[in-house]
């Protein structure tokens, strides 16, 4: 019985250093303080949006730029497909 309740300390000891080290009370405060709560996570939505719009950016220059220096190579299937894609722009836009 005093090996369990010996085992039985240490694991409280373990977990009571484990939730130390996690800093639940300025967590908590974080939570109640609802002006900075939402304050953080509307910047943090601002600057999810503008990474996305910047990565999307980036992506689409470079499938751009790859999809032109395929149809400057004149390649069989891919310069077929890309002209049937800008045969079907050009009637969107009529």
């Amino acid at each position: 019985m005093k090996e369990w309740t010996a085992w039985m300390a240490n694991k409280l000891d373990e977990h009571i250093a484990v939730l130390e080290r996690m800093h639940l009370p300025e967590y908590v405060r974080y939570l109640e303080d609802r002006k900075r709560f939402y304050r953080m996570h509307f910047i943090g939505g601002i600057l999810r949006g503008l990474g996305s719009a910047i990565g999307f950016t980036i992506l689409g220059a470079a499938l751009v730029w790859l999809l032109q220096d395929l149809a400057q190579r004149n390649l069989p299937v891919i310069g077929d497909f890309l002209a049937d894609i800008v045969s079907v722009v050009q009637r969107r836009l009529e």
